[in-house]
């Protein structure tokens, strides 16, 4: 353990007099702990997630703790609709998609953590690689179709909002550690209390590893990560008839991940799937991020709140990793010579270090860039019953800044024996030295009217934004503006959506249609990303069983591709104009107790299935090859048309135990049809997780998790260059006190 005077001062706050063992909690108490009661949640219970008029899904304490994950493609697995794929096995930047949506860096959905935008730079550079860290979180809701259209400003897919630990009622203390595989470790710290007029909560999060994969020279290829997060309240009484409370929360994080683009050849990877190229060995990733928001809460009467936040997002990263060679004046990209190690042997010799190089052959990059996020935003929530109605008005408005500083620079390496050696020096600035920027006011408002059983959202969304970006250039490193070269974008874009919800006995019928709305970059002109999106779906609740079943049919009018660097593009953050694109798919959900009635056990059984169908309706050639030459009729690449997940668990008042297990179908790395080329396949997979608890008294709990539960070796991704492992086998244990 990294910080052993943390374990020793929590362990202080504990108190472990009660040792008896606990009883099992009844149905209420269940409910009562699903509930996250905060001005910044949207759905905030399972209850609320199945009355939506739109598809939505909420992901409970509980449900987070039984596999007590760190990584976030783990903790979404279960929800249909996502479609993910990895990247560095420990889901320290992930790749999220819904409903068919791109899912590089998770730039095509709306983020938040407590209802706040959390993307580095939202509308300037949406690329998430910063992404909060799940294992501080309380819950995460997730919300597609006409659920999502108050929180843009990508409203295509969906949305997801991670709630951070709130501040509790009592007070309470708390330690979760745990060790294991690759000389991994986790603690998470917390302490929090409330009081009349005064709450706060505390926590600390460290995770890291020395990383399951190997460099030739035995060199780390893992991560550290710390997580600070400090919450303060000031109310007034609850009991009074004019309620107010003001909550400040700060967080700040670090990061130092050894993390590389340059992935495998098939053959090696089919030889030794976890191993690294001694050229990757200077690879490494630093980062951090500081968060502030303010929110106040006015609730005048038992009809009408109003929310108000601040916040502010900086976030800064140098990602120092290998981009290219040079061999007797010849330039070659990473991803070219894995694609061609044969035509391109020198290349891919000095790639393995196998043979010694001159001076200036392998040019690693300094991605350096600044980011800032601020913005104030506030909600009116207003309802009113009678007349055997129930109506609720939302309006709310928020205006936004944020950009993105490039000042980067490459510095050239040459290797003997296996060795990098610094050879030049670059000069910071020398490779991009450019900031964009937007500026942002977006308004929504919603009407929800509730007759008898029948529930109708009628909504309206509008976004108005300005993209610049100034270009000082690379020979103007001092930003004399002597060179510089301005351009600018502005669009703005109306979004109306409908939602309903009719409930029979046991069952719901739910559907809804919108717009959908991605910004563009800040080339002049370019159009935005839209699309039209219809879902019709069904929940149900008899006997031991409940789910539902969702159609979902996105009509994309102007599909926007991004030319990023981790899908093996140029990383100029460009966006191209795809054209018409159709997809439409099925999302399944079936849970089941088959001991439900049983006072000792319960055996709930969750499956959940996603298809999803994609389809360019034009051809054309994308910029930079990144899609490659797309013909009428071709599928999006990077999208599993086949997604499922079981899971089931044995729970009793001692312990629980919980199996996992998620098949990936095949996707493609570039746009086509027919049978996946080889080069172009990122083959399917079934992953198997296991978990258990033992409940030693009621504040004291011991974990154990298994990941890959028979040691699969299987491939995530073909990009940003070469075939990257998914996560071998890994086991790991731990301990949880509670006060």
């Amino acid at each position: 353990m990294k910080h052993p005077f943390l374990l020793l001062a929590t362990l202080a706050l504990i108190d472990l007099k009660a040792q008896s063992v606990p009883q099992q909690p009844d149905s209420t108490l269940i409910e009562l702990n699903e509930v996250v009661i905060s001005a910044n949640t949207i759905l905030g219970s399972k209850f609320q997630a199945k009355n939506r008029t739109g598809s939505a899904y909420y992901l409970s304490p509980q449900e987070l703790k039984k596999f007590n994950s760190t990584d976030i493609n783990r903790a979404l697995r279960t929800v249909p609709g996502v479609n993910i794929y990895e990247e560095d096995g420990f889901g320290l930047r992930p790749n999220i998609s819904l409903r068919g949506t791109s899912p590089e860096r998770s730039s095509k959905i709306t983020l938040m953590e407590d209802g706040v935008l959390i993307a580095p730079a939202p509308y300037s550079a949406p690329a998430a690689y910063y992404f909060p860290s799940i294992a501080r979180m309380a819950a995460v809701e997730i919300l597609k179709g006409s659920s999502q259209i108050q929180y843009g400003p990508f409203t295509t897919g969906g949305a997801i909002n991670m709630i951070s630990t709130p501040i509790p009622e009592t007070l309470q203390a708390g330690l979760n550690a745990g060790y294991g595989s690759f000389n991994s470790g986790r603690l998470h710290a917390v302490i929090g209390d409330s009081g009349p007029h005064f709450g706060y909560s505390v926590s600390y999060l460290n995770f890291n590893s020395d990383g399951f994969k190997s460099i030739d020279q035995e060199k780390n290829t893992g991560f550290d990560k710390n997580d600070v997060v400090a919450k303060f309240r000031v109310n007034s009484r609850k009991n009074r008839p004019y309620n107010q409370a003001l909550e400040v929360k700060f967080q700040y994080s670090d990061e130092t991940s050894n993390e590389t683009y340059l992935g495998l050849t098939d053959t090696d990877f089919g030889l030794t799937p976890f191993r690294r190229y001694e050229a990757s060995q200077k690879d490494q990733m630093k980062n951090d991020h500081i968060h502030f928001m303010a929110t106040h809460f006015l609730k005048p009467n038992e009809s009408l709140t109003l929310t108000t936040t601040g916040y502010y997002n900086g976030f800064s990263r140098n990602w120092y990793k290998l981009d290219y060679v040079i061999l007797n004046g010849e330039k070659q990209g990473i991803a070219n010579i894995l694609e061609d190690p044969a035509g391109l042997s020198d290349f891919y010799e000095t790639l393995t270090g196998t043979v010694n190089s001159s001076d200036n052959a392998l040019f690693v990059k300094a991605n350096n860039r600044d980011y800032t996020a601020k913005g104030i935003q506030t909600k009116l929530d207003y309802h009113w019953g009678g007349n055997k109605a129930f109506h609720r008005i939302e309006i709310g408005l928020r205006y936004h800044l944020d950009e993105e500083d490039r000042f980067q620079w490459v510095d050239g390496y040459g290797i003997t024996d296996g060795i990098m050696n610094l050879t030049k020096a670059g000069t910071p600035g020398t490779d991009a030295n450019r900031i964009s920027d937007a500026k942002a006011l977006a308004t929504y408002a919603t009407y929800k009217l509730k007759y008898g059983n029948l529930t109708l959202t009628p909504g309206l969304r509008y976004e108005d934004i300005t993209l610049g970006r100034n270009d000082y250039g690379v020979n103007d490193v001092i930003r004399s503006g002597q060179n510089l070269a301005k351009r600018e974008n502005r669009v703005s874009v109306l979004m109306p959506g409908m939602g309903f919800n009719y409930n029979f006995d046991r069952v719901s019928l739910f559907g809804g249609l919108h717009k959908g709305f991605s910004p563009p970059s800040n080339q002049e002109g370019q159009k935005t990303e839209q699309s039209v999106n219809y879902e019709l779906g069904s929940r149900f609740d008899w006997a031991v069983f409940s789910g539902e079943i969702v159609a979902f049919y996105n009509d994309y009018g102007n599909l926007l591709g991004s030319d990023l660097a981790a899908t093996g593009g140029t990383g100029s953050l460009e966006q191209f104009n795809a054209g018409e694109v159709n997809v439409m798919g099925l999302e399944v959900l079936l849970n089941f107790d088959l001991l439900k009635r049983d006072t000792k056990f319960s055996l709930p059984i969750t499956i959940g299935y996603t298809f999803t169908d994609t389809e360019f309706l034009n051809s054309f050639g994308s910029e930079d090859e990144l899609w490659g030459t797309v013909n009428v009729g071709d599928e999006l690449p990077y999208i599993s048309k086949h997604q499922c997940n079981m899971a089931i668990a044995l729970e009793h008042q001692y312990f629980e135990i919980n199996l996992n297990g998620r098949y990936n179908g095949p996707f493609r790395t570039q746009a086509g049809s027919g049978p996946i080329p080889t080069q172009e396949l990122v083959a399917s997979n079934f992953i198997i997780d296991l978990s258990g608890k033992y409940h030693y008294s009621k504040n004291l709990s011991f974990t154990a998790n298994v990941i890959n539960l028979t040691d699969q070796s299987y491939a995530v991704s073909r990009v940003p260059a070469g075939l990257r492992p998914g996560h071998p086998f890994g086991i790991y244990a731990g301990f949880e006190l509670t006060y």
